[in-house]
């Protein structure tokens, strides 16, 4: 890996200036490092990152039709394809445990399995599984969603049906080592039944204590290897284009350590803005990338609308760190359950719909030459 070879190279140059008998001095040997940093050719790469997956009824009922009798979730995702095939690492969050018997929807979720068949084939590398709907088939469906996942060959984090799974989950991309550390910050009142079984920092406990966990996570990830560390978080208030103090005192901790690169977020169902804070990004909240709210069943617009950050890496001689933030706004087109890229042209019979619903979200997620919405 490209810091590894730097690391290398320095270690040579201070063994040659230990032979030497004029050696450098402090100020030279750090122009020297600064050198060598600037011919180390830059790595970039890009971590896609998706909102929830949030399969109430009518989408198990379409996904029936789609498939004949069998469930295939499959064409709900071919219009953004290229935003999670492409990009060298896709992640995406699953916020509600899958089953293999019969399925069942808000307000206690079990997923057809069948939705794991849709996140392998449109190219998603591993999911984020804490949510506060990580415990609504108890530790059955904790374990049936990890062996759904895994029989895929899906990598996955953030509940865990044995204490040995839980512990950092390291994912390559290209020549860099991405670490994905996943919490949530309820579980909808449903006590643990295994102190591990889900990765939990209640939201009204004081923000030292929530940030030990994540961060202790987070070292045992650098420890293992990792070139990046990024914390997922499940948090904040539903329906809420804003982010609540919890969320911004967390968040503010999380990028204050030089443990945590980015901090990405779901739970809200809207999206909410991206910052930067202490340097380093924060997507507060992706929205719903699919689901059945909308202001059709009384909620607000803004449930139908979400988006796929796009994170984009470069690795140098100076570090692995964070450039800008593409994202790609979505809405769900209602009849379907298609998620399309929220443009015009993306079905000129909605032509207007989208062309509102990217605006919503362009116009609270932000925009500017580091954050930056796409087509």
């Amino acid at each position: 890996m490209v810091v590894f070879g730097l690391l290398f190279l320095l270690v040579v140059m201070v063994t040659d200036v230990g032979k030497s008998d004029d050696p450098l001095s402090p100020e030279e040997l750090r122009l020297a490092e600064e050198g060598i940093a600037e011919q180390v050719e830059p790595v970039r790469f890009t971590v896609s990152v998706s909102g929830d997956l949030l399969i109430h009824s009518p989408l198990w009922t379409r996904a029936l039709e789609n498939g004949g009798g069998d469930y295939d979730f499959t064409p709900f995702f071919e219009a953004i394809r290229p935003w999670i095939a492409g990009p060298e690492l896709a992640l995406c969050h699953l916020e509600t445990p899958l089953t293999t018997a019969e399925p069942a929807s808000y307000p206690v979720f079990a997923t057809p399995d069948e939705l794991a068949d849709a996140v392998e084939a449109m190219g998603w590398d591993a999911c984020d599984t804490a949510s506060n709907h990580s415990l609504d088939g108890g530790l059955d469906g904790i374990a049936t969603t990890g062996e759904e996942l895994d029989r895929r060959g899906i990598e996955h984090t953030g509940s865990f049906a044995e204490a040995g799974r839980r512990g950092p989950l390291l994912l390559d991309a290209g020549r860099v080592k991405v670490a994905l550390v996943a919490y949530t910050d309820m579980t909808n009142g449903i006590p643990l039944p295994e102190p591990w079984a889900v990765n939990v920092v209640p939201a009204d406990e004081p923000v030292r204590e929530r940030t030990v966990p994540i961060l202790g996570d987070a070292r045992r990830a650098r420890e293992a290897g990792a070139d990046v560390v990024m914390v997922n978080m499940h948090w904040g208030d539903e329906n809420s284009t804003e982010p609540n103090d919890s969320q911004v005192e967390l968040a503010d901790a999380l990028t204050a350590s030089p443990l945590v690169d980015v901090v990405v977020g779901q739970g809200p169902h809207v999206v909410q803005p991206i910052r930067r804070m202490n340097g380093k990004f924060v997507v507060f909240s992706e929205g719903n990338l699919v689901s059945n709210q909308s202001a059709l069943v009384g909620l607000p617009a803004e449930t139908q609308d979400g988006l796929i950050a796009l994170l984009d890496f470069i690795a140098d001689g100076h570090g692995v760190r964070v450039e800008r933030v593409r994202y790609v706004p979505t809405w769900v087109r209602l009849d379907d359950y298609v998620v399309l890229s929220a443009e015009a042209g993306s079905d000129p019979d909605y032509a207007e719909s989208l062309r509102e619903s990217r605006q919503r979200t362009v116009g609270i997620a932000g925009r500017g030459p580091r954050i930056v919405p796409v087509g």
